[in-house]
């Protein structure tokens, strides 16, 4: 299993169709994306497991939302106002 995540990550290109985000505004699938990329790291590290698969949706929130978004999201989280559920 854990080969098949390898190698989606190593061919990635570019975020893949989402069918919860059928629309041309990736807004919230940027969004979600960056939030499933935290809670997994979280869940993950919390179980003292390996956290290589939640990659995958860093590399899509990265490929989707603008780095000014993302530097802020990330400051929110360090100061404990995110707006999100983690």
């Amino acid at each position: 299993m854990s080969d098949i995540i390898e190698e989606k990550i190593k061919n990635y290109r570019t975020a893949p169709f989402d069918a919860r985000f059928p629309n041309t505004n990736q807004t919230r699938n940027c969004f979600q994306n960056y939030l499933d990329f935290h809670r997994c790291n979280k869940a993950l590290s919390d179980k003292g497991q390996d956290v290589a698969p939640c990659d995958w949706y860093q590399r899509v929130y990265k490929s989707l939302c603008p780095l000014s978004w993302v530097a802020k999201w990330d400051d929110q989280i360090e100061a404990g106002s995110f707006p999100g559920k983690i």
